[in-house]
């Protein structure tokens, strides 16, 4: 494994560049800050009736209409959400010069061809292991976020130079950056969302809650052991991974962790994690999700509105609202 540090950053292949950063989101804005903090020549192209228009320019960021922004541009970073990027890469593609460089957040659109980009074009992907509000707190404090970086299109000879660059201009090299392929970043990302990180993990706590408030128990309690007490096990995982969680968990807890956990993830759980992971690779999740976007989102609509709904939904608002730490972090966050 080789993890690029800000050492291994020789080349100056963005100095004086034009970067044209598409979108102003959570890793959009962290970007284009940390970027124009780093030196770089720095446009953000929004819709001019947008919100974020007005937001970018207080940051103190220079702002364009998407197809100004991308006009002259040596290098364009898609960060708009994954649905909206076919749309703009559209809307910009008549104003992008030969040679300049197509930069990803995460390579749905290459990986599944929503975006095909000319041969004159460099394809690159840069890709924070951490939500935009992390990428720039970090940097403002002269740390990282570890990135991923990867390699589509090479048509300069450059684009392994630039991806690196970007990376160091927005703190990936404090921290490292690993190279990955636009299929690995695509695939497992989807996967980690659908089997664990969010599918998983959330369906996890919902049929815990469940098995405890339909044998009898508490709402109140069950919330607290299957939701409001998994961020201190996770906490734990984050910074230690399992040695650290056994560390600090109880033997009676350990225990239980080693005989009933492969009780519950089971070789059925694989076998359905297996089948995701399938869809993911053979583009039956892309062209599913393509076509719910396209047919107005009402099956995802209905399916958010049933999540929501939830009575663990109910029960936590109500915890929640004694918990001053969490009204304290709202309000740092407003």
């Amino acid at each position: 494994m080789k993890l690029y540090v800000e050492d291994d950053v020789k080349s100056s292949t963005l100095e004086g560049a034009r970067i044209a950063v598409l979108g102003y989101g959570s890793q959009g804005r962290a970007h284009a800050l940390n970027l124009k903090d780093s030196g770089h020549n720095v446009v953000v192209g929004l819709r001019p009736d947008g919100e974020s228009w007005a937001k970018a320019q207080a940051d103190g960021l220079d702002v364009a209409a998407p197809e100004a922004a991308a006009k002259d541009a040596d290098l364009i970073a898609f960060l708009v959400p994954d649905m909206a990027q076919a749309a703009v890469y559209e809307q910009v593609r008549d104003q992008i010069k030969p040679g300049a460089a197509l930069l990803f957040a995460h390579g749905f659109n290459i990986h599944y061809g929503q975006i095909a980009a000319p041969a004159e074009l460099d394809v690159i992907l840069v890709a924070p292991k951490g939500p935009g509000d992390l990428v720039r707190r970090q940097y403002e404090q002269d740390r990282g976020v570890p990135c991923l970086f990867a390699i589509e299109k090479d048509a300069s000879g450059q684009a392994r130079d630039r991806a690196l660059e970007y990376a160091h201009g927005i703190g990936g090299t404090r921290a490292g950056v690993l190279e990955t392929t636009f299929a690995e970043e695509t695939e497992t990302d989807l996967f980690g969302e659908q089997a664990v990180l969010c599918g998983g993990a959330t369906e996890l706590v919902l049929q815990g809650f469940d098995t405890l408030t339909e044998a009898g128990y508490q709402p109140e309690v069950a919330y607290f052991e299957c939701m409001h007490e998994l961020k201190l096990i996770v906490d734990l995982l984050y910074e230690g991974g399992l040695a650290k969680m056994h560390e600090f968990v109880s033997e009676t807890a350990k225990y239980g962790d080693l005989t009933r956990g492969p009780r519950v993830i089971d070789d059925h759980t694989r076998e359905r994690m297996r089948e995701v992971l399938g869809e993911i690779r053979d583009g039956t999740f892309a062209r599913e999700w393509i076509q719910e976007n396209a047919d107005g989102r009402k099956e995802y609509q209905r399916l958010m509105d049933k999540d929501l709904a939830h009575p663990v939904e109910k029960v936590g608002r109500q915890l929640r609202e004694c918990m001053s730490w969490l009204k304290a972090k709202r309000a740092r966050a407003a």
